[in-house]
């Protein structure tokens, strides 16, 4: 089983988590092992989402988990999500962002470091 965490949780975070829990089955049998998603990492709380039990507000409980292998950035903007990222990288779990901002300014940084 793959372990991941979504750092963030608007529009866009909600909407992997979703798609994570709806397509659970299609997107196991393509990663050839099931993907849990364990936190998700935001400002709020969200008593009455399906994730409620996952948000954490602490970075350091992703980096610092050695279960999680993926992590999701969708926070947007350059920090602190370029921190995290490069903490995430360092900690050797794999980074997933679409994070045009970030990447244009610091994308080289990551690279290097991936």
């Amino acid at each position: 089983m793959i372990k991941t965490a979504v750092m963030g949780y608007g529009t866009i975070g909600s909407g992997v988590t979703e798609i994570l829990a709806e397509n659970r089955d299609v997107i196991a049998a393509q990663a050839g092992q099931e993907i849990e998603l364990k936190y998700v990492l935001d400002l709020r709380e969200f008593p009455d989402s399906p994730i409620a039990d996952k948000v954490i507000h602490e970075f350091k409980l992703i980096e610092e988990d050695p279960e999680i292998q993926i992590v999701i950035e969708v926070m947007g903007g350059i920090e602190p999500a370029r921190t995290m990222i490069l903490e995430a990288l360092n900690a050797g779990k794999n980074v997933v962002t679409a994070n045009k901002d970030l990447l244009a300014v610091h994308g080289k940084e990551l690279l290097d470091t991936a």
